[in-house]
């Protein structure tokens, strides 16, 4: 493989353009917003700055990365590519869209993968000629950083697809971990029912903020709490993948707690919108838990 479309150029869709390009493959990120794609460039560019200011790469390596990266609002741009990787938010309906279009698009011989981390591959997979061809590449943020990456193979993935993806994911430094498609596959259905509990033990005032991501931190050695890491994912993807969950299986363990859907219905949606869980305001070197929730008192104003 030596061509790379990604669709997206948010969080992950750079985080990926990033990895595929330091590690010598060319790539298009495509995103249907020229605004998007300019700050996704930005991201990864300031990302870079940092790995050279800490000795990680050299200058001539960043500059060889950036190289490696041109970008486009038009989905047609990945004509000629080995692999597409489908980057956007989690919404079923946008992504079998995508997957129809890349479909008719790419060579015929090209794999088409899904970062989705929770949607149905067999399903994805059904939006196209070629479910044989359709896997899941499920990376963890920060991608250049993380080493996991799940690979999720659909109904009708083959060995050969998933052998390809599984040798190019060492190929980039990563460690690849098969599972199959199941909702949430592994990572979520383990983590989300985690975070979800949190915030009902929040909801109910049984602890605060600090209080939840303490405990799980000195007690079961996690490296952040799960309110503070449910503010790094996302907490509308969070909400997105546990209705996924729930619907997918049936089990009402999985249903959002209220706090959560009111969360994402007002807007507070944690990094992404500047407060969650947290608050994060510019230039404080520590985020700080949102008054509201401190105590589980839900009525105070921040």
């Amino acid at each position: 493989m030596k061509k790379i479309a990604v669709i997206g150029s948010g969080t992950m869709g750079n985080g990926i353009t990033h990895l595929f390009s330091q590690n010598g493959f060319q790539v298009v990120m495509i995103d249907i917003v020229p605004g998007a794609l300019e700050k996704g460039l930005q991201t990864i560019t300031k990302n870079l700055d940092r790995q050279v200011t800490k000795g990680i790469i050299t200058g001539d390596s960043r500059e060889k990365t950036l190289h490696n990266i041109r970008t486009s609002t038009q989905i047609a741009e990945s004509e000629g590519v080995d692999l597409a990787i489908e980057a956007v938010t989690e919404n079923p309906e946008i992504k079998l869209g995508i997957f129809g279009q890349l479909d008719q698009i790419v060579p015929p011989g090209a794999i088409l993968a899904s970062n989705t981390s929770s949607i149905s591959i067999t399903k994805i997979a059904s939006a196209t000629n070629r479910p044989g061809q359709v896997i899941g590449m499920h990376f963890m943020n920060p991608v250049p950083v993380m080493k996991l990456i799940e690979v999720i193979r659909g109904y009708k993935t083959t060995s050969d697809t998933t052998r390809i993806i599984c040798d190019l994911v060492k190929q980039l430094g990563k460690v690849p971990v098969e599972v199959n498609d199941y909702p949430g596959f592994i990572s979520n259905r383990i983590l989300m029912p985690m975070i979800n509990e949190a915030i009902e033990s929040l909801f109910h005032s049984i602890a605060g903020v600090e209080e939840i991501d303490t405990v799980m931190k000195l007690g079961m050695a996690h490296p952040m709490g799960p309110l503070r890491l449910a503010d790094f994912i996302g907490l509308d993807v969070c909400l997105a993948i546990l209705n996924v969950l729930h619907e997918g299986l049936g089990n009402p363990k999985y249903a959002p707690c209220p706090l959560l859907i009111n969360m994402v219905a007002a807007g507070n949606l944690g990094v992404k919108s500047g407060e969650g869980f947290y608050s994060y305001r510019e230039n404080a070197k520590e985020p700080a838990p949102a008054a509201r929730f401190r105590n589980g008192n839900l009525a105070t104003s921040v």
